[in-house]
């Protein structure tokens, strides 16, 4: 079964970067659609139908079966190494894994609402920031799995934060800049 590693990693691989596609990409769609939803008819029913038609084939035909099959090449490479999960790294990874799975339920429950015209309680401002979240915890697993050990990673998670500080600074200033000029 060993001798598989490689192609089962891969797999994990190429379904883990088909899954962040997807969840960068969503709350892109939710951004145009908040605001699509307060635009003029007839406009506002053109672009909501187009956009829900876009976002309900990214989430249901990339993202959702990316997610599940990234999970499931994972739970195989810990069958083959039962060894990694008495690693320090790999517990903060999975819990970055757990946060990464709340945040697609999160974001699948704000998708449901965004489909059946529910009144979304989110501005478009909050799904910027919302779009964020993903590269976030992108940068966590990805500086647990290549650096590994405990410092490292510590270091990586203080890198994290100053991440985060500079993509809220990036997302108010992108607003400063479409207060001036609104088709930017």
């Amino acid at each position: 079964m060993t001798d598989y590693y490689n192609y089962i990693k891969s797999l994990h691989l190429i379904f883990v970067i088909t899954w962040f596609a997807g969840l960068f990409y969503i709350p892109r769609l939710f951004v145009y659609q908040v605001e699509a939803s307060q635009k003029p008819s007839p406009e506002k029913e053109i672009l909501g139908k187009q956009l829900k038609v876009m976002a309900r084939r990214l989430w249901y035909i990339i993202t959702w079966p990316s997610a599940i099959l990234a999970v499931i090449f994972a739970v195989w490479l810990l069958f083959l190494y039962p060894s990694w999960l008495k690693m320090g790294w790999m517990h903060v990874k999975l819990f970055f894994v757990f946060l990464l799975i709340l945040y697609h339920l999160k974001t699948h429950t704000i998708f449901k609402q965004l489909q059946s015209d529910r009144a979304v309680k989110y501005s478009s401002g909050f799904m910027r920031i919302w779009n964020e979240g993903a590269t976030i915890l992108l940068f966590a697993i990805v500086f647990l799995v290549i650096l590994k050990n405990s410092l490292n990673w510590i270091f990586g998670v203080l890198g994290i934060i100053v991440l985060g500080i500079f993509l809220m600074l990036g997302i108010r200033l992108y607003k400063r800049i479409r207060e001036r000029d609104p088709d930017a």
